[in-house]
């Protein structure tokens, strides 16, 4: 029995790292069932299996395949709806140790909505999530004095912050310290420099990044096929067209305020133990809004999402 993560899925073939380096391409060992989640992929990339190795050739290079029975626990995943199943799921990627969101206050412009949409999602699904701010070298004094509102609302939120320059190499050996021996994954919109910093960071990369299909993200198709690149520093970036939808959750209403630190550690302090932070009187966290201590930004995101408004979806 050999131990390894599953770094490539192609949807009905796996290359599974072995503890010992060898690459081995998988299959699924036909009686592996998985308990507690109905999946229309039910190996991600990024799980940890065993495995055995086959008597039959791979047809594609004559060498052994392996084949996978068992699935170790995973510590958390992202998952997307399966469009042509409304009951199953598709899981993305799983064993995530991290991600960064890619923030630019200009060219383009990421809103705060968008911000703490990603970040809501990232709670919910047990991700840690640091903020890059990009671009640092293009601003204006007003600008840059925009980004570092933003940095303030954020760490005062207990979210690590960094400024960066990928055109200029600014702060790239500190985000290079952040990932080292980590799973990583990278989002934010289109045209925030992702490419340029995976590429800075990892010059050899073979990614495509700014070719991610748009189709993935509309939810046009229910198939994924994503990787793990290795990193030569240590650890793994994950690549997949469903990272672009990561910032979009549902999730029931009363679930929303969890996924606000800030908003979570009040609940215990309102007047009524199901408060909405809407209406109701002696709330705490609206009058932490009054008072400055919880960012008015923060509060209209939450309002937002509790809401369900199409214009807080963007």
């Amino acid at each position: 029995m050999k131990k390894g993560i599953v770094i490539k899925s192609t949807g009905s073939w796996y290359t599974v790292k072995t503890e010992e380096g060898m690459l081995v391409e998988s299959r699924i060992k036909g009686n592996l069932r998985l308990k507690g989640i109905r999946s229309t992929n039910p190996i991600a990339v990024g799980d940890h299996v065993e495995m055995t190795e086959s008597n039959e050739d791979n047809s594609n290079d004559s060498q052994k395949v392996g084949l996978i029975s068992k699935i170790l626990p995973r510590t958390n995943y992202i998952i997307r709806k399966s469009p042509n199943l409304s009951k199953e799921s598709h899981i993305i990627a799983s064993n995530i140790d991290q991600a960064f969101l890619i923030v630019t206050v200009k060219y383009p412009e990421t809103t705060t909505t968008f911000i703490d949409r990603f970040l809501v999602s990232a709670e919910a699904y047990q991700i840690p999530c640091h903020i890059l701010f990009n671009k640092i070298d293009l601003y204006n004094d007003q600008q840059l004095e925009s980004m570092n509102s933003l940095i303030h609302i954020y760490e005062n939120i207990g979210y690590r912050c960094l400024r960066i320059s990928a055109k200029n190499n600014f702060g790239l050996d500190v985000l290079k310290n952040w990932m080292t021996n980590k799973t990583n994954v990278f989002s934010g919109h289109s045209g925030v420099g992702k490419s340029t910093i995976i590429n800075s960071v990892q010059p050899d990369m073979k990614v495509k990044t700014g070719e991610i299909s748009e189709a993935h993200f509309s939810g046009k198709h229910t198939t994924t096929n994503s990787e793990m690149y290795e990193l030569d520093f240590g650890g793994y970036i994950i690549d997949t067209p469903g990272i672009k939808g990561f910032g979009v959750l549902e999730m029931e209403k009363e679930e929303i305020s969890h996924y606000f630190p800030e908003i979570f550690k009040l609940l215990d302090q309102c007047q009524y133990y199901n408060c909405t932070h809407t209406h109701e009187p002696q709330c705490a966290v609206k009058k932490s809004v009054d008072e400055g201590v919880i960012a008015q930004s923060r509060y209209n995101s939450y309002l937002g999402l509790l809401e369900g408004e199409e214009k807080y979806r963007n």
